[in-house]
Formats: structure tokens, C-alpha cells, sequence
């Protein structure tokens, strides 16, 4: 890190990346807790069974959406750091 870098702040890149790893995150936290919690989801809103299955396919999505994006941005991480 520069003396620039360092008085000026971090750019708008490495605010970008950053809000992109938050995302990625967030994204895997709630797919986790969907797929915890599926089960007491059903029992509770009293849906067929069958729902539970689309819960799981729903965090499942998440999971490897979040796979992707987070290889993307590895793949693309600002060099020099």
C-alpha cells in the first residue's frame, strides 16, 4: 500500500470488491440458515412436504451462485495486495 493509498483511502475498486465479498456472504449465510431451518419452515406454515425439497434447491442455488462469484472475484482479486 502506497502513502497515497493510505491518506486518500481506500478506491472505489477495493469498495467494490469489498461490497461484492459482503454480498457473497450474506448470500451464504442466509442459504444456510434456509437449509437449517427448512424443516420447522414446513411445520410451522403447515405446507406439504414436498416444499422442503424446494427449500434445499433454493439454498443450494445459493451455494454455488456464491461458488461462482466467489471464484470470480478471486480470479479477478486487485494484484499488488
Amino acid at each position: 500500500m502506497t502513502e497515497t493509498a493510505a491518506v486518500n483511502g481506500p478506491s472505489d475498486q477495493d469498495r467494490a470488491f469489498a461490497r461484492q465479498g459482503r454480498i457473497v456472504a450474506l448470500v451464504i449465510a442466509a442459504g444456510g440458515l434456509l437449509a437449517i431451518f427448512a424443516p420447522s419452515l414446513i411445520a410451522v406454515t403447515g405446507l406439504p412436504q414436498r416444499y422442503e425439497m424446494l427449500f434445499y434447491f433454493a439454498a443450494l442455488g445459493a451455494f454455488a451462485w456464491a461458488l461462482v462469484v466467489a471464484v470470480g472475484m478471486w480470479r479477478n482479486r486487485p494484484s499488488g495486495k
